[in-house]
């Protein structure tokens, strides 16, 4: 790369030299020794060492302390429009042959993992969702949504935004989180397959970027123990474990969450599978409750299979005491409703509770129990969601399978 006048350039500290070698794809504005000009947020930004040697390019964001996102290491090069073709080919290339025809609903970019920092793009059939999570983007955003129309041909291309930089997209970019960038609206959600089973995704409104696509393969894993059992999915969202123990022959599915809009779409899903024989003979129960207040409160039922999977109960490095405790405590109310011979399977998306420390908390609640048990497995992020720097790696699974006593 150039060092032309125009540039933005930034010489940073020997420690975030080190880090940057070492993969990690944010620098901080501490971490900045020396800027050539004030910077634009969106635009590209040179970083160099102490001894003006090149070190990466990313984009500058000029409104949040992570001043700069990493697209690119290494040796120089030309950031044009072949560039970025490139860039974006690579990535979703990755995702050939992944997958076949039974599963239609995937991650075909998974941000900063894949050098696409505070963006991800999924595929549900025909439709693609583009999530933004940094005003970084918006100044390119256009150029961005050419290259995933002409590359990967959508019906529908959804444009979603994170909470923090809905105001900015309004007031500056005339942006809006649900807005459709590419062909028709909907009025409904769309549906597609995952390992078989339709699910529907609610990409204009709902979490995420409509659905968590990130635990599929649990999902078929539950599937795959639950014949035969009673199972409980606490922190339900839109029932896919359940769908999934039903269709592996469970005899009855219990919904817990405190939001009406998920038990609906739940139930919906149920609905788009009711072809299937196990599904349509499997009990499906929703219930709108809060899981830390539902399992202490109803002492007097039992299940097979018990699923914890909260949304992230430490959003920020202060909150990670206070989740580590609660997972804890939800491990211990789980077991409490866990019949003989049970599988308890919890989960964490918190990125700021490492899996060690995840583990260890269910471990103990295990063993304060008093049942024997073994370790069935952990598990961590599937392959179309890499996860390539610490604070990326949120998703950890534990399976604790419970002997029956003596």
């Amino acid at each position: 790369m150039k060092k032309s006048a125009s540039l933005l350039r930034l010489h940073i500290t020997p420690t975030a030299d080190w880090k940057l070698r070492s993969g990690h794809p944010w620098l901080f504005s501490e971490s900045i020794q020396k800027q050539n000009r004030t910077g634009t947020t969106g635009e590209l930004a040179v970083l160099y060492d102490r001894h003006d040697n090149f070190l990466a390019v990313g984009l500058f964001d000029e409104l949040s302390p992570l001043r700069v996102r990493v697209l690119h290491r290494g040796k120089p090069a030309v950031i044009d429009a072949a560039w970025w073709r490139n860039h974006f080919l690579e990535v979703v290339r990755r995702r050939d042959g992944m997958f076949g025809p039974e599963t239609t609903g995937c991650r075909c970019i998974n941000g900063e993992s894949e050098n696409w920092p505070a963006l991800v793009l999924d595929r549900y059939g025909p439709v693609l969702v583009l999530k933004l999570y940094s005003a970084i983007w918006f100044p390119r955003l256009q150029e961005i949504r050419e290259l995933i129309i002409s590359e990967l041909e959508p019906e529908r291309l959804i444009l979603r935004l994170s909470r923090n930089i809905q105001e900015i997209a309004q007031k500056k970019f005339k942006l809006a989180d649900g807005q459709v960038l590419f062909g028709v609206g909907l009025d409904s959600s769309v549906q597609f397959l995952e390992n078989g089973l339709t699910f529907e995704a609610d990409v204009i409104r709902g979490q995420k970027t409509g659905f968590f696509l990130d635990q599929r393969e649990n999902r078929k894993m539950v599937g795959e123990l639950a014949k035969g059992r009673h199972v409980l999915n606490c922190f339900s969202f839109s029932g896919g474990f359940s769908l999934y123990a039903a269709r592996g022959g469970a005899i009855s599915t219990t919904d817990v969450d405190l939001s009406v809009h998920a038990l609906e779409s739940a139930k919906r899903n149920f609905a788009l599978n009711k072809h299937i024989s196990e599904v349509a003979e499997c009990i499906h129960e929703t219930v709108q409750a809060d899981t830390f207040e539902w399992l202490p409160a109803n002492k007097g039922r039992q299940f097979g299979l018990i699923v914890l999977d909260p949304p992230s109960l430490a959003k920020r490095e202060q909150e990670r005491a206070g989740a580590l405790q609660a997972y804890g405590r939800l491990a211990t109310n789980g077991l409490a409703r866990l019949a003989q011979g049970g599988i308890l399977v919890a989960s964490s998306c918190s990125a700021h509770v490492s899996a060690a420390e995840f583990y260890e908390a269910v471990r103990q609640a295990a063993k304060t129990s008093g049942r024997r048990f073994e370790e069935m497995q952990t598990s961590g992020h599937p392959s179309d969601h890499p996860a390539t720097f610490p604070e990326g790696q949120y998703l950890k699974t534990i399976y604790l399978r419970f002997e029956p006593d003596l």
